[in-house]
């Protein structure tokens, strides 16, 4: 094994002192320009890199930013969204030289346990901050190790009395300790007003939402968008409701068993992801309902799946790639000395295939 290049071999091939070598790599004054220029053509030609962890201790920044999933491990296989995500944060963090330390826990309590390892440990410079909770224990966590971090999907805030600050900016959200929490938003009300729009206009009267995890605030924050415009176009909860799952094809395909065998089954489901959609048109097929003859599916999210699956599904398309990139560059900017703040993603558009089109017309009068 080819053993990596040290500062005394910068040394030894530029022909100067080890402590001028590291005067030059870590931009302090003590060298002259030339100097300077002449170490880090050395360094670069040796293949030289920086040791993080020896940086972390010395109290320099790591070279990190970490990302911590606390879901059902099963739930992340097939699921397009987090691959899509992460190769967002990924594109930006690669361009930045900066590494991602990414890891699956668990639950809640383990996720919380990890930040506090890797502030003590000073493994990551920052973190970005995935499934916002309705009780939220990690901005406070956060606060109080004085971690930077970067939310990713945290809802719309209550508005507030106070007219907001002038300048166009809005200010990111405050939490205890001297953490720098910024927030990357998306409009779930939004998104799910176009997904009403197109099935009340189509003339579905009964409608399911397969939703996700109830304890996840953009869950949460899809039920609540669901019931207000459900009544605002005058329908009861007896009508338009949401039941919850694990995310999984399997919790889906009961779900959706559950529903369409009920006395009054609805006429249209709308999933929380494109893994639950195609999971609850094969439980229709099996049950020889037909899409979109006698019941419609809208996925929450585009995909591979939901433009090759017969029929293909209509689903709400939005960058998710896109959606990293931003929560990627929000945070490498705050790392960078910049102030919080919070961004709002691009706003979906729903895409009308073939698994839509207006109920019998029996089932609806």
């Amino acid at each position: 094994m080819a053993r990596r290049p040290t500062i005394k071999d910068i040394a030894r091939q530029a022909g100067v002192s080890e402590s001028a070598v590291s005067f030059a790599l870590n931009d302090r004054p003590g060298v002259s320009q030339d100097t300077r220029a002449r170490i880090r053509r050395v360094a670069e030609e040796l293949g030289w890199q920086p040791n993080s962890a020896a940086r972390a201790l010395s109290g320099e920044r790591s070279g990190a930013v970490g990302l911590v999933l606390a879901r059902p491990a099963h739930t992340l296989g097939v699921e397009s969204f987090f691959l899509q995500l992460v190769s967002g944060i990924q594109e930006v963090l690669s361009a930045a030289r900066t590494a991602l330390l990414f890891q699956v826990v668990e639950d809640i309590d383990a996720e919380c346990a990890l930040y506090r390892r890797w502030w003590a440990e000073r493994r990551v410079d920052g973190v970005l901050v995935v499934d916002p909770r309705m009780r939220d224990p990690r901005p406070a966590l956060l606060g109080e190790l004085g971690l930077p971090a970067v939310t990713i999907g945290e809802p719309e805030p209550e508005p507030e009395p106070e007219p907001e600050p002038a300048g166009g900016s809005s200010p990111a959200p405050e939490v205890p300790g001297s953490a720098v929490v910024s927030s990357v938003r998306a409009d779930d009300a939004g998104a799910m007003a176009q997904v009403l729009d197109h099935l009340h206009g189509l003339g579905h009267r009964r409608i399911v939402h397969i939703a996700g995890l109830p304890g996840l605030a953009h869950t949460v924050r899809r039920m609540d968008s669901l019931r207000t415009e459900a009544a605002r176009r005058g329908l009861g909860p007896d009508q338009v409701r949401s039941v919850v799952t694990d995310y999984s094809d399997a919790e889906g395909a009961a779900a959706t068993r559950r529903v369409l065998a009920e006395p009054q089954p609805p006429t249209a489901l709308v999933y929380d992801n494109d893994v639950m959609a195609v999971a609850g048109s094969a439980v229709a097929a099996e049950l020889g309902i037909p899409v979109p003859g006698r019941l419609s599916v809208v996925a929450w999210d585009d995909s591979a799946l939901c433009r090759v699956t017969h029929p293909r599904l209509t689903a709400l398309v939005r960058d998710t790639a896109g959606f990293g990139r931003l929560a990627a560059e929000e945070l490498l900017a705050v790392l960078a000395g910049g102030p919080p703040g919070v961004r709002i993603s691009e706003q979906p558009r729903l895409e009308p295939r073939e698994s839509t089109a207006p109920p019998p017309a029996h089932t609806e009068s």
